[in-house]
């Protein structure tokens, strides 16, 4: 989204009309799902992707007409052959695509780009609303409801606090940014939480682990990966950021490690149906050994968990490019 609409602006001013092109409905299997986005222009895709492939292209296509004619419209494209525009995808599912026109000369179009861009930049979070109708879209404080609109939340990235600034931290941490997490960092070794470790942080904090809640404020959208230097630590973390509602909770350690702190946990008052969802031991299952190995499969998991979220808790049903 950032770099979608970091480019409107540039091009309005050299009067290029421009298509704001979006998935706003998915279902069956397809490349991508609601909300991907790109920008064409009458010479061709600028930028942003909605899945690759004959329906990207014929999306483009289509897209280029529509400036010409200064027009937006809603399209169905049916992803399987028999249809009758069949474009040679046999992925089974459909998308339904909003192609917005924007004109140049629209002064509204300059100014919504740049609240979003400045609202990503600071992330604040906020909706971009896109009216089904192509008429034109606003920035929202809150989700609105209503028939004959699709929002999406600015893509300000989900945040994550690594409790632990140890090997496996300082690997992890890059590889989450590198995927639009937000990095905080915490740990009570003062030289463990330093620029040099975690450039990438957005914040780094040195503090006592029993007193979290001094620190930061966790929400109902945010994932929490324990890796302190100890088993008491580790109880610390889990029994505040249990009693309350996050994303995601990883704990990484050995399977005694984690019953001695669930044994704790429970007799803090933690119920087992809350023990049982965390993520431990930490990671997706693929044998990983080294502190990068273990970075990329704890990554692994934390988007697919975030992928859930963003399908409502259905699984993926992608029909990947070649």
């Amino acid at each position: 989204m950032r770099t979608v609409f970091s480019k409107i602006p540039y091009l309005m001013e050299k009067n290029i009309d421009l298509m704001l092109v979006t998935i706003v409905e998915q279902a069956g299997s397809s490349p991508r799902g609601n909300g991907s986005q790109m920008l064409v222009c009458p010479e061709g895709q600028l930028c942003g992707t909605i899945g690759g492939g004959s329906v990207e292209k014929t999306a483009e296509q289509y897209a280029i007409k529509l400036i010409a004619e200064k027009k937006s419209e809603l399209h169905l494209y049916e992803l399987r052959k028999g249809v009758n525009e069949d474009i040679g995808m046999e992925c089974g599912g459909d998308v339904k695509v909003l192609f917005q026109y924007i004109d140049s000369s629209d002064a509204r179009w300059l100014e919504l780009a740049r609240q979003i861009t400045t609202r990503i930049a600071d992330k604040q979070a906020g909706w971009l609303v896109l009216h089904l109708d192509g008429s034109m879209p606003s920035l929202e404080n809150e989700r609105p409801e209503g028939d004959g609109i699709f929002a999406m939340s600015l893509a300000i990235g989900e945040r994550v606090l690594l409790c632990g600034g140890g090997h496996v931290a300082k690997a992890l941490a890059p590889v989450l940014a590198s995927v639009g997490f937000r990095i905080w960092v915490m740990d009570i070794r003062e030289e463990f939480v330093t620029e040099e470790r975690f450039p990438m942080a957005e914040r780094r904090i040195v503090g006592d682990y029993s007193k979290l809640n001094d620190y930061i404020d966790i929400s109902e959208d945010d994932y929490v990966v324990v890796m302190t230097n100890g088993h008491a630590h580790d109880f610390d973390v889990e029994e505040q950021v249990l009693r309350t509602e996050t994303a995601y909770v990883g704990v990484i350690g050995s399977a005694k490690k984690t019953a001695s702190v669930n044994e704790r946990l429970r007799a803090a008052g933690i119920d087992e149906e809350t023990i049982s969802g965390v993520h431990t031991p930490i990671g997706l299952n693929i044998k990983a050994v080294t502190p990068e190995e273990i970075a990329i499969s704890i990554t692994a998991e934390m988007v697919l968990v975030r992928a859930e979220r963003r399908d409502s808790g259905e699984e993926s049903k992608a029909c990947p490019m070649q």
